[in-house]
């Protein structure tokens, strides 16, 4: 026989339970910053080029400029050749724009950076949670820092040697995905090419577009990743792709944790900066 426990003890015991997990989630977990790896082979010949990922930094109220200046800097001492940024630069309304800019703008001077929006970044579905309406805040914000914003278009960088393609779509919340624009119109050969995209779930729209690496954030990785549950609360329809590198029909999907959180919390998920060596 297990011994009886009272009420009041329960209670007690539950609530040292859940001041732990919330300490732990609200105070520990979101400034313990990692570094992601993967080594990605391409077609491409010549050096290795470091790419690092970023997303989802949502300054706001629970994610100041300071943190996500800590996770620039971890970034930064990979020592990239090219940055992509892919979304979520803010939760709802910022109003350090300059200081932001400042913190931004030591990834441009780095490395080629370019980045995609997502959907807290503006639009009827921002705007519906207390953001902007429109997303010219973060234009100018990007614009600002020296970071290219490709939104529904394409270019071409050269490094080591070697061009790589990158293309930037839309955000599906705000019903602005249009590969249609982005691409360019198919060539009988082409560059390696990237593909930034703030939600993974966009690939079944861009299933008929020619693209290798497609980079995404969105998910937080699930964000609070529960055992044995998993990450019941990852915002994606298709939960098989939440965090990492994925194959996916004869391409490969990487979705980077963020940097950032929503509501200040993160369990078992520590928020991430990635590095993909284009091999």
């Amino acid at each position: 026989m297990f011994p009886r426990i009272s009420r009041r003890a329960f209670l007690a015991s539950a609530g040292i339970g859940s001041a732990a997990f919330l300490g732990y989630s609200g105070f520990v977990e979101p400034g313990w910053l990692e570094v992601g790896r993967h080594e990605i082979k391409t077609n491409g010949a010549g050096e290795p080029i470091r790419l690092l990922h970023l997303a989802d930094l949502h300054a706001s109220w629970c994610v100041s400029l300071e943190r996500i200046e800590e996770g620039i800097s971890l970034g930064l001492q990979c020592k990239p050749d090219l940055i992509c940024v892919t979304g979520d630069f803010i939760t709802t309304k910022f109003a350090d724009m300059d200081n932001y800019a400042r913190v931004l703008s030591r990834l441009a001077g780095a490395a080629p950076t370019f980045a995609c929006l997502g959907n807290h970044d503006g639009g009827w579905w921002a705007k519906r949670h207390h953001g902007h309406s429109d997303t010219q805040w973060v234009r100018s914000l990007l614009q600002k820092s020296g970071v290219e914003l490709l939104h529904n278009r394409s270019t071409e960088v050269r490094l080591k040697n070697r061009v790589l393609r990158l293309v930037g779509v839309g955000d599906p919340y705000s019903a602005e995905v249009e590969p249609a624009r982005a691409f360019p119109p198919p060539a009988a050969t082409r560059p390696y090419c990237l593909l930034l995209s703030h939600n993974p779930d966009t690939k079944r729209f861009l299933a008929p577009y020619s693209w290798d690496l497609m980079l995404c954030g969105h998910t937080h990785g699930g964000q609070l990743w529960l055992p044995i549950i998993g990450a019941p609360f990852a915002p994606v329809s298709d939960k098989r792709f939440i965090a990492g590198l994925y194959h996916w029909e004869n391409r490969l999907i990487h979705i980077t944790k963020g940097i950032g959180n929503i509501h200040g919390l993160r369990f078992n998920c520590r928020p991430e900066v990635s590095l993909l060596t284009l091999a």
